[in-house]
């Protein structure tokens, strides 16, 4: 039994597609003056974590395929010995359990020392929901193994409030 050799340079990465860029947040106005700052040696900048915009959730079926927000596992291998291709899974939680996504394998190159690069578009995706993902690879014997960790992608938008009766 022959298994599938890929080379040990796997990069991932998670794509938001057609993600709108979050709006700055202006702080309001306010009427007092501040204090004048005391001089101070200058801090490190602090991180800041953006938060996903707001938005509509759910099924996005009725959206045409190019307008729906997704999520995109990218790879890239080095080199591939006998490789027929790949399948992308999906879970909820890290644990799973993780369904196939795609109908049929994403087509490897065979046997080559050429760097591939390869991605599935995910646009069935909740956009207010964290997913995880994993690839598996399928050899030219019908090998099939992980090949990538479980990784974890963030929800694009969150819940637009609902506007309160008041």
């Amino acid at each position: 039994m022959r298994l599938l050799v890929l080379s040990a340079f796997i990069a991932l990465t998670l794509s938001a597609c057609d993600q709108p860029a979050p709006e700055p947040t202006i702080p309001p106005a306010t009427t007092e003056a501040a204090p004048a700052p005391a001089a101070a040696p200058a801090a490190p900048a602090e991180t800041v974590v953006a938060t996903p915009p707001e938005g509509t959730c759910g099924d996005q079926s009725a959206l045409a395929s190019e307008e729906r927000l997704a999520n995109t596992p990218k790879w890239s291998l080095a080199s591939e010995q006998d490789n027929f291709g790949f399948d992308v899974f999906r879970g909820d939680t890290e644990e799973g359990e993780f369904i196939k996504l795609n109908e049929n394998p994403i087509l490897g190159a065979g046997t080559t020392d050429e760097t591939q690069k390869y991605q599935y578009r995910d646009d069935s995706i909740d956009p207010c929901r964290e997913y995880w993902y994993y690839v598996e690879s399928i050899s030219t014997d019908g090998v099939r193994e992980k090949m990538t960790p479980t990784f974890k992608a963030a929800a694009k938008r969150s819940p637009r409030a609902e506007a309160s009766g008041q």
